[in-house]
């Protein structure tokens, strides 16, 4: 497996960052399209490796239950760390400890630029975000963990209006998602509310997540 690593540890250390390798391994290993799309597991809709088509016993619960978390953790690229953490700040919300989660994963900036369709990816869009080109209410944000609230406003820098992956990924777009306003004409998108689960991935079981966590 390919990571990024960014930083080192009071010990001299490299610290593991963030997953570079290609999405349809870690897709594979979980059975699971993190793509949202299909085409990361249509090929090879098997574990990845010798052992990837062989029949396995039945899984445990622990098994079971750390596989929906990754699911999750891959679908929206973050590490294990800023997951955990945002499990732990869900549990803490008023309403339904999963589909609280959901609502704090999908209010990130880098997601809600991918929900926009400036990038094909989680991962484009989390480049864009690097990068600089993206503006929230006016302001450039590069920072893709940026929380987002209802009513702000997402857009290009005016340098990169016309930058060409980004005219790719908007020509792909079928349809947007119902908690997003598109503006065409601007390139601007509004974030009108926080999602609703039945808006989401259905074939994820955010309550097996809630469960690993509570036991580990």
């Amino acid at each position: 497996d390919r990571y990024s690593f960014q930083s080192k540890n009071k010990k001299g250390e490299y610290k593991m960052a963030r997953y570079t390798g290609p999405n349809n391994k870690q897709a594979r290993r979980v059975g699971f399209s993190i793509l949202e799309n299909g085409k990361d597991i249509a090929k090879r809709p098997f574990g990845p490796g010798q052992h990837g088509q062989t029949r396995k016993r039945k899984p445990s619960n622990y098994s079971v239950q750390l596989t929906e978390k990754q699911k999750v953790r891959f679908m929206y690229g973050i590490s294990e760390k800023q997951f955990k953490k945002l499990v732990t700040e869900s549990g803490k919300m008023k309403g339904v400890h999963g589909e609280n989660l959901f609502i704090l994963l999908e209010s990130r900036l880098d997601n809600l630029v991918y929900r926009i369709g400036f990038a094909n990816t989680r991962r484009g869009a989390r480049q864009l975000v690097n990068h600089g080109h993206i503006t929230v209410n006016g302001k450039k944000v590069d920072i893709p963990s940026y929380r987002e609230k209802p009513g702000d406003v997402i857009s290009l820098k005016e340098q990169s209006m016309n930058h060409p992956a980004v005219e790719i990924a908007l020509n792909n777009v079928g349809k947007w998602v119902e908690f997003i306003k598109y503006d065409d004409k601007k390139k601007t998108a509004t974030y009108v509310r926080y999602p609703e689960r039945s808006e989401l991935n259905a074939d994820i079981n955010e309550a097996l997540i809630v469960e690993f966590y509570s036991r580990v």
